[in-house]
């Protein structure tokens, strides 16, 4: 069994975070709003970033330190800019 984290941009530009054991299940409940929480009124929601993890402590573990992080350095991880990944946590 495989473990991902994920980002979501919302209809409002906001990006949501966060974690699942099956990620094609978990987007359409975000789409359909069955997620209850921050993406079931920012509908519809598009998928920019997922990484897979072997084991969801890990994928947990990825999910916070992303949510902890500046728009900024989110939006250069779903560009895959790591040169500015690191410049941003320099600043």
């Amino acid at each position: 069994m495989s473990f991902h984290v994920y980002m979501l941009e919302c209809a409002d530009g906001s990006i949501y975070t966060g974690h699942t054991d099956d990620l094609d299940s978990r987007l359409a409940a975000h789409q359909l709003g069955t997620f209850r929480g921050y993406t079931s009124n920012k509908r519809p929601v598009r998928l920019v970033f997922q990484a897979q993890f072997a084991s969801r402590d890990e994928a947990f573990a990825a999910e916070r330190q992303i949510k902890g992080w500046s728009r900024r350095k989110k939006l250069a991880l779903t560009r895959g800019d790591w040169a500015e990944i690191e410049r941003l946590a320099r600043v």
